[in-house]
């Protein structure tokens, strides 16, 4: 593939409702390059984007793929993003290293949820966004009605740039309103019908006030002659977009390649090139740095996505700035390490086309990165810069997993390490509450698709269960207790008594050792002896096996032997008084409440809600935002570990939800009782 100079190239992500189009436009747009001679179908499993065996068995995309389109000496790189909720990581990745994002709606099925969410993303991270109404062939689908709905939905200006001739069974191509021409399947322009002479005219006269707004010599030229040549109709729409004034609108049936060559002309006449403006730091001095996108900059390259298999890591690079080139040395900002880049290529699904060099504004990919993950920047040596990374969403789901095999435990933590480096939303911890290992993602089908692809590729066999609830311990009144710890064996023997004090502390406040003794009753070198054993107590748990926090103890008296107390003796007295003072203390359990925050259309506001008072959940706030409630909840994390299955159930993939960790709460007295019951069982079973 040749390489294209930056204001030549155009880079687009598509992003949308799960089931849009997105990846069958992305197989149209290569198959009218020329670099395929067939157009690939999701249901059969044989596009160029969809190539992992997850995506092609469930016929939906999994991950963020790179799709170049050379396409009137121009060249495309098309991000192909999943539209499934649970994989905003390679959304974000695909719109943080994209130009402008390409929100791909199903003509029959208008705004959907996915269409709201990726919204959402694209206006937070400031991308120009352009519509492409996808499917207008099915029976049901309808142009204005779907513009009618985004304009509901959105604060933006919509402006269609065509409009559809037929819709249904007779789609049959687009008007192109700049122009004024036709473009049907084959993408020759013609005469357009007749009889939508009035149509076309209307939306052009809305379409050259739109086009003036874009800039103010433009308004001044349209009030003083009340129209616009063609030329500086494209220019006013290419300024509104590249300064988010206006939302252009396309249209046309991937499926089957109508009307995505105009749309394709319009990508490269209209979309904003990849020479746009970064603040980088270079991390030597700490000055901020502003990068124009030129090929002349200094080089600046960051990962944006990296691949683990059985055969070593693939990295694939946006250039924000320089030149970079195959075979040679580079310095990787993050790592404070050099880098060697070997043979570089353009990706293309799991294709590799190999290139000499990358300049600013393309998109490449180069293996066997030692230590660069996503995020990390690549620059000279001498000017070490830095550019902004992508900030993840919170997991909002988990499990627990545990080794089938001894040989599967040593590959755990590699596995883990190298699956949640390619994909920063998965995250995994070992949780010292409940002694598991916990894998953490965006809802159970990332999670289920994680856990596969480390048998897949890394042979590990594990088995998944719903994670324990991390609760704590702790104590509400002040109580004393004593323990003398006597051990005569006939030879040296085991002597300490402790008598200890144990009192609440904030919530928080951790823990608190002191000491009373006067006198000498016990030896200040034993005294680190006693706190030893409380602290192993203190992990463990007196009474379910969580952790104790927010106690002081306090050692007011004791006794010792001359010649039998020691180190253990003080460590076990310790650990029982204890626990006896700790039972006496009137203890109980504490547990996690998250802070939620759940979207649902309108429509399911009751369901939801009531269904939250199920899970003793408390409504702290709800809020109308353009025909969604926003929900504001605390709820515990016990009854709320499968929320992101039951809130798709409840609101038919429609809803989604953010999930952090608020405070820890009193576990009332009922369901405490069944908790401590269940750990004396297992404690008693083991």
């Amino acid at each position: 593939m040749a390489v294209y100079p930056t204001e030549k190239i155009r880079n687009i992500v598509l992003l949308g409702h799960n089931g849009s189009g997105k990846t069958s436009l992305a197989e149209a747009m290569l198959f009218n390059t020329g670099a395929t001679t067939r157009l690939g179908r999701v249901e059969d499993g044989n596009t160029v984007s969809d190539y992992d065996e997850e995506e092609i068995s469930r016929t939906m995309s999994i991950n963020l793929s790179v799709v170049p389109s050379e396409w009137q000496k121009h060249k495309i790189n098309v991000l192909d993003a999943p539209g499934f909720v649970d994989f905003q990581g390679e959304m974000l990745n695909g719109l943080h290293v994209a130009e402008t994002a390409v929100l791909v709606l199903d003509g029959s099925a208008g705004v959907e949820v996915g269409t709201q969410l990726t919204w959402e993303m694209a206006t937070k991270n400031q991308k120009p966004i352009a519509v492409f109404i996808n499917k207008m062939d099915r029976s049901n689908a309808n142009f204005q009605r779907v513009l009618d709905q985004l304009r509901d939905t959105f604060e933006a200006t919509f402006v269609p740039l065509q409009l559809p001739i037929g819709s249904g069974e007779s789609f049959s191509g687009v008007v192109d309103l700049l122009t004024q021409k036709s473009y049907t399947g084959e993408g020759t322009p013609g005469d357009p019908p007749a009889d939508m002479a009035d149509d076309i005219e209307a939306a052009r006269l809305e379409l050259i006030e739109y086009a003036a707004e874009g800039e103010d010599e433009l308004m001044e030229k349209y009030f003083e002659e009340e129209t616009l040549s063609e030329e500086d109709m494209a220019r006013g729409l290419r300024s509104g977009l590249a300064n988010r004034k206006i939302v252009p609108v396309f249209c046309g049936s991937a499926t089957d390649n109508v009307a995505v060559r105009s749309f394709m002309n319009a990508i490269v006449e209209f979309f904003p090139t990849p020479a746009v403006e970064v603040t980088a730091k270079n991390t030597k001095t700490g000055e901020e740095v502003t990068l124009t996108g030129s090929a002349n900059g200094p080089l600046v390259a960051q990962a944006f996505k990296t691949i683990n298999d059985q055969y070593g890591r693939i990295t694939y690079l946006r250039l924000w700035s320089g030149v970079l080139k195959s075979d040679t040395r580079v310095y990787n900002v993050q790592a404070e390490q050099e880098e060697r880049i070997g043979t570089l290529f353009t990706p293309r699904g799991k294709e590799q086309n190999s290139v000499e060099q990358a300049v600013a504004g393309d998109i490449v990919g180069v293996v066997k990165l030692s230590h660069t993950q996503i995020g990390h920047t690549l620059c000279d040596k001498g000017t070490p810069l830095a550019v902004p990374t992508v900030e993840y969403p919170n997991p909002v789901f988990a499990v627990a997993l545990k080794p089938k095999t001894q040989a599967d435990s040593a590959k755990m933590g590699p596995s883990l390490a190298r699956i949640t480096e390619e994909d920063l939303t998965l995250r995994h911890r070992y949780e010292a509450a409940t002694r598991e290992t916990l894998l953490e993602g965006m809802g159970d089908v990332h999670v289920e698709i994680a856990v596969k692809r480390m048998s897949n590729r890394f042979g590990l066999g594990v088995e998944t269960s719903t994670p324990k609830v991390p609760m704590l311990e702790t104590i509400t009144k002040i109580a004393t207790a004593q323990y003398r710890h006597k051990k005569q064996t006939g030879g040296a023997g085991q002597f300490g008594e402790v008598h200890l004090r144990v009192e609440p502390m904030e919530r928080g406040a951790g823990f608190e050792y002191k000491s009373e003794i006067f006198g000498g009753a016990i030896s200040q070198p034993f005294l680190p002896s006693i706190e030893k054993g409380i602290k192993q107590v203190m992990e463990q748990g007196v009474i379910a096996g969580y952790p104790v926090v927010d106690v002081r103890a306090v050692v007011y008296d004791g006794k010792e032997h001359p010649v039998d107390s020691k180190d253990i003796a003080f460590q076990i007295a310790g650990r029982e008084a204890f626990k006896l003072a700790v039972q006496a203390a009137n203890p109980v359990l504490l547990e996690p409440i998250m802070k939620m925050t759940i979207t649902v259309p309108e429509e399911f506001t009751g369901d939801v809600s009531g269904d939250l008072s199920t899970k003793r959940g408390r409504l702290q706030g709800m809020e109308q935002v353009r025909g969604n409630t926003i929900i504001t909840a605390l709820a515990p994390l016990a009854e709320v570990q499968r929320y992101a299955t039951d809130l798709r159930s409840l609101t038919q993939g429609r809803g989604v939800f953010t999930m952090t960790l608020s405070h820890y709460e009193e576990v009332p007295s009922h369901i405490a009782q069944q908790i401590i019951a269940q750990a004396q069982k297992e404690k008693e079973e083991h």
